[in-house]
């Protein structure tokens, strides 16, 4: 068993500080005046105010949301500093592919919904993600390497539904662009004596002006809570369904998008999708035990998935110039996790527990080539194409976790934040292929069995305080490793690449002014990160997966929130990134090239949001929100620059005692920039949706 140097001191300190002999509580008249922050759950999973966590945190309440009338992630965290989500991408016009600290990787970071890692031991699942009933987000940015273990890379995005039975409910109806429609409905239902339940009911039609391009989105989400003599029992039911018709990405030539191919093309075949059927049922105990409080959850998830899409090869008219497959999937994932928390003193809080994350994907894949025009206008039907080659991919993975986290106050202005995490992994590949036209097949697997050590040390320090104002300063490092990814696509190898590894240190200040009228963070960061996971294409051609050397992220961000009147709130962030190769080499045409210090794709030097929100009880209400994303590289070798973009959305609406009609704007400008890379398609890129409005009511109860 292998553990880090860091893991070994935290485990020692956290069984020295977890002892009583500490420094007596300090009197009344010591402690410090200090005013109630935010509350948040994820660095350490029992509430706390977001001031004084050693760490970079955002909240974005549920009120928030509601007021500015958003429906997905890309909206909801659009004034939040340093993080910038870009729609769509690889997983269809429901996903997104959010950046945090300059990386913007599908997988890595870290998604979770009421407590659960949402896509379980592999991909975030993002495409089910509805924000209907939700309490609040919480972003972390940077790592959970204690909570979380080997799924938190870059950061965590921690989706928070109201909780089950909680009063009022509402009605959203909404039509809008190319089509588009929803409904949503969350209510609590009639109480039971110990027994509080609600229920969510939301459907949505989501077109977009790009060809053949939308979603269709039910979700149902039952939740439950029962308080006995024991303890309190949590059941909730979460189903979704979900039918996409993917879009196509634009291909670049040379240094710029092919001019050749409009920009709304869709080169898919006719009948393409990517239809996601998801259940998952989460089961929790909560009691107390002796001085503290025993926590327990179980979830247990099913996804079936087919897919059938394909991808241009050239920007050619010779034929064939595209490449497509289909795709039967099946995904299992199941979550432990159970935790103690108590306080052997005044100063103490400690945190044990021990999880376990259960993994297992199935794939059968077919692949075939076609002809596409180059604006799309003729392809063939996906069930027409005769299929070229089988591919069998089945991937079982097991991460379990021993963590203990320690929380101890010396004296009322310090905290500090002691964490260790022992991790064992295992995953076993097995993947199968066949060339149908000659017969000609093989096989290969692979299988990884480790353990490591991850850690958290972090101290804030409250510099001032008084009664409604406050400023702490605070410092942490972190240091994980995540399993590598998985390649689902239609060429998936028999080869598990090394774990990612990465370790980071931060610094920032918080402030809390005027009982919360004005609320602020500044943070800086590095990330050295190693065998790091892209893109590549294999000696056949086809889109892989591969470890790339050494990079390193560092940068500085800000974030401000304002209450200027008692219904007026001015939101504005800034962020300066630097994610860059510091040691890796690659083949290009054949020839080896060094990319130290070149820029990774995509992702932007510099970040800027800022947005007024005006939400009175009664009469008119709006919305006005710009985000500026800076210059950055489509390519690797840094030839190919995407100009910097702002993109402008507003709401403006009319509010009832107890309904509100309102009307939504989104990319106002529309503005059509390059906003992810496909990792399929090579050097293809998914564009930011056109310009879209939203009429919606909504009712109250």
């Amino acid at each position: 068993m292998h553990l880090s140097r860091s893991a070994v001191i935290a485990i020692c300190l956290c069984t020295a500080i977890g002892t009583p002999a500490f420094a007596q509580q300090q009197p009344p008249d010591q402690q410090p005046h200090v005013v109630s922050g935010t509350i948040e759950v994820t660095t350490t999973r029992v509430p706390e105010d977001v001031e004084t966590v050693p760490a970079s945190v955002t909240v974005v309440s549920g009120d928030e949301l509601r007021a500015r009338g958003v429906t997905d992630l890309n909206s909801a965290l659009a004034l939040v500093s340093g993080v910038s989500v870009a729609p769509g991408g690889d997983g269809g016009p429901a996903a997104s592919i959010p950046e945090l600290w300059g990386l913007r990787e599908y997988d890595a970071f870290l998604l979770v919904v009421d407590g659960v890692p949402w896509g379980g031991a592999f991909n975030p699942a993002l495409p089910a993600l509805d924000l209907t009933d939700v309490e609040r987000i919480e972003i972390v940015r940077g790592t959970a390497p204690v909570m979380y273990g080997a799924t938190s890379f870059s950061g965590v995005i921690q989706v928070i539904h109201r909780a089950a039975g909680a009063p009022g409910g509402d009605l959203r109806l909404g039509v809008g662009s190319y089509g588009s429609r929803s409904l949503a409905y969350a209510s609590p239902l009639q109480a039971q004596p110990n027994l509080k339940h609600s229920l969510v009911i939301s459907g949505e039609r989501q077109g977009f002006r790009d060809d053949r391009t939308g979603f269709d989105r039910t979700h149902v989400l039952y939740r439950s809570s029962r308080t006995t003599r024991t303890g309190t029992f949590r059941l909730d039911v979460d189903g979704y369904l979900v039918r996409q018709d993917p879009a196509s990405p634009s291909p670049r030539t040379g240094t710029v998008l092919s001019p050749l191919v409009p920009i709304d093309a869709n080169h898919n075949p006719r009948g393409s999708k990517i239809d996601d059927d998801r259940l998952t049922l989460i089961a929790g105990f909560e009691t107390k035990v002796g001085g503290g409080t025993w926590s327990t959850t179980l979830s247990a998830s099913h996804t079936n998935r087919s897919t059938g899409r394909g991808f241009l090869t050239g920007v050619s008219t010779t034929d064939p110039n595209a490449n497509g497959y289909r795709q039967d999937l099946s995904l299992d994932d199941v979550y432990f996790d159970t935790h103690v928390v108590f306080s052997p003193s005044a100063e103490v809080q400690v945190i044990l527990g021990a999880d376990h994350l259960y993994g297992k994907v199935e794939q059968h894949s077919e692949d075939f080539d076609y002809f596409a025009s180059l604006d799309g206008s003729q392809v063939p039907n996906l069930n027409d194409l005769p299929a070229q080659g089988r591919l069998r991919m089945q991937d079982k993975r097991n991460f379990s976790g021993l963590y203990m986290q320690t929380e101890w106050r010396p004296v009322p202005r310090w905290r500090v934040q002691l964490g260790a995490r022992i991790n064992h992994t295992q995953e076993s590949l097995y993947a199968s292929e066949v060339e149908l036209d000659s017969g000609i097949g093989g096989s290969s697997g692979d299988s990884r069995t480790f353990t490591k050590g991850s850690g958290v040390a972090g101290i804030s320090w409250l510099a001032w305080g008084a009664r409604t104002s406050a400023v702490w300063i605070y410092t942490d490092y972190r240091r994980t490793f995540k399993p590598a990814a998985l390649d689902f696509g239609p060429d998936a190898e028999g080869e598990i690449l090394k774990p990612e590894t990465s370790h980071s240190y931060e610094i920032g200040l918080k402030g809390r002014h005027g009982d919360g009228a004005f609320d602020w963070e500044l943070s800086a960061f590095q990330m050295d990160l190693a065998n790091l996971v892209v893109a590549q294409l294999t000696e056949g051609g086809q889109p892989g997966l591969t470890n790339a050397g050494k990079e390193r992220f560092k940068g500085v961000e800000l974030e401000l929130d304002v209450r200027l009147a008692t219904d007026l709130r001015w939101r504005a962030t800034t962020a300066w990134h630097d994610a860059q190769f510091t040691d890796y080499e690659r083949l290009f045409d054949g020839v080896p090239t060094r990319l130290d210090g070149n820029q990774l794709e995509l992702s932007a030097r510099t970040l800027a949001s800022t947005g007024i929100v005006y939400s009175p009880p009664r009469g008119f209400h709006g919305v006005v929100l710009a985000d500026r994303v800076g210059r950055r590289f489509l390519d690797m070798r840094n030839r190919s620059e995407a100009p910097a973009y702002t993109t402008w959305s507003a709401v403006v609406g009319y509010r009832f005692a107890s309904w509100d009609l309102r009307l939504e704007g989104y990319n106002l400008n529309d503005t059509r920039p390059p906003v992810s890379e496909s990792e399929v398609g090579d050097a293809q890129y998914y564009r930011l949706p056109a310009r879209s409005f939203r009429v919606s009511f909504l009712k109250r109860f």
